[in-house]
């Protein structure tokens, strides 16, 4: 697992061919089967990377024209049998200088995070019940910067619309876990399954945040990633802006960098 600054037109169009290319879907099949069967595929196409790390620059807005910027490191290690593990780490401005977030990804259960505070030289486990909240003041939450794994949701497949001029598979998630969402709509893209767009409802059910994805490029001939993420709060009117650069690949990444214990050394 964002943000609106212009309302998208998404226009139903016939059904194209592409989903043949989907390994499991069928017209004949239930929205259920097809769902689950597209992000199946979306997340086959993602594996193999090995690691990743790059530089992020993150921009707040709190809906009265203020706007502050952060710059990250981060890195990614793929796990072959577990969720992903990713690390953020803050350099700058001075007050956030030092900060440090840590995701163990899980495929079938909640992912373990940690936020290490140099302030106060501690590192604080961010539980389950917990990662519903902002994450560093943004408009993402602990949770949307988790693992995204295939069994962490229920999907409905709803059809096919246009987003942002691009053909698109509309799918419904409902998380089967601890989660601050009752639900999200995603929209990926026909040819290469990419994330373009997803819509958050909070437990309530009322519309709370959008994420764009777009700038996509890609990497190693064969990888995806947005070089820019916007999501917007539809309740708070703030939004925080996420964009990557100096993206490299199988760079060869110590396991040890992404355990808990390193979090108080990073520099």
């Amino acid at each position: 697992m964002m943000r609106l600054a212009a309302i998208l037109v998404m226009l139903a169009v016939p059904a194209t061919p592409m989903a043949a290319d989907i390994p499991g879907f069928a017209t004949e099949k239930s929205a259920a089967e097809n769902g689950r069967a597209i992000a199946e595929e979306a997340d086959r196409r993602g594996q193999g990377f090995a690691d990743t790390q790059s530089r992020l620059t993150m921009t707040l807005f709190d809906g009265r024209g203020n706007q502050v910027s952060r710059a990250m490191r981060s890195k990614t290690l793929e796990r072959d049998d577990d969720g992903d593990r990713t690390l953020l780490f803050f350099q700058d401005p001075r007050d956030v200088r030092g900060t440090a977030f840590l995701t163990h990804g899980h495929l079938d259960r909640d992912d373990d995070q940690w936020l290490y505070l140099p302030a106060i030289k501690r590192v604080k486990r961010i539980s389950s019940r917990n990662r519903s909240g902002a994450f560093m003041s943004s408009e993402f939450s602990y949770e949307d910067l988790g693992n995204d794994a295939i069994d962490k949701y229920e999907y409905r497949y709803l059809g096919e619309t246009q987003v942002a001029d691009q053909a698109a598979y509309e799918l419904e998630r409902i998380p089967v876990g601890t989660s601050g969402y009752s639900r999200q709509v995603a929209w990926l893209d026909q040819e290469h399954l990419r994330i373009l767009k997803i819509d958050y409802y909070d437990r309530a059910g009322a519309h709370l945040k959008t994420l764009i994805a777009d700038q996509h490029r890609q990497f190693e001939d064969r990888f995806w990633r947005p070089l820019r993420m916007e999501m917007t709060n539809h309740q708070t009117g703030r939004r925080t802006i996420l964009e990557w650069s100096d993206y490299q690949f199988s760079a060869g990444l110590d396991a040890r960098e992404f355990e808990r214990t390193a979090l108080r050394d990073l520099r």
